[in-house]
């Protein structure tokens, strides 16, 4: 790589490596609400609510496609986000 491509490489480095930190905020900010949103929970069996995800992956997708992203990345972001929140939830259940 050239010496001009790698000066462009570390600057757009250094751009992703702002982004990753308002990404992280931001993931504080909804594991919060998750957490709001468990102490609501009665059951464990009220963790998972299949519709609900249907629906989200439904909205990103068009969002995506709207906004020309390519809806099988935000797909798969979101569905691991989703598994990693049910899983967070289901950690963190304190009720029968």
């Amino acid at each position: 790589m050239s010496p001009i491509n790698i000066k462009k490489l570390n600057k757009l480095r250094k751009k992703l490596d702002s982004l990753d930190n308002k990404l992280l905020r931001l993931i504080k900010i909804r594991t919060g609400l998750v957490t709001n949103v468990l102490k609501l929970k009665i059951y464990k069996k009220e963790i998972v609510d299949k519709k609900r995800i249907k629906k989200i992956l439904n909205n990103i997708r068009k969002k995506s496609i709207k906004q020309k992203i390519d809806p099988k990345i935000t797909n798969r972001i979101w569905k691991n986000m989703i598994l990693s929140y049910i899983d967070f939830e289901k950690r963190n259940f304190k009720k029968k």
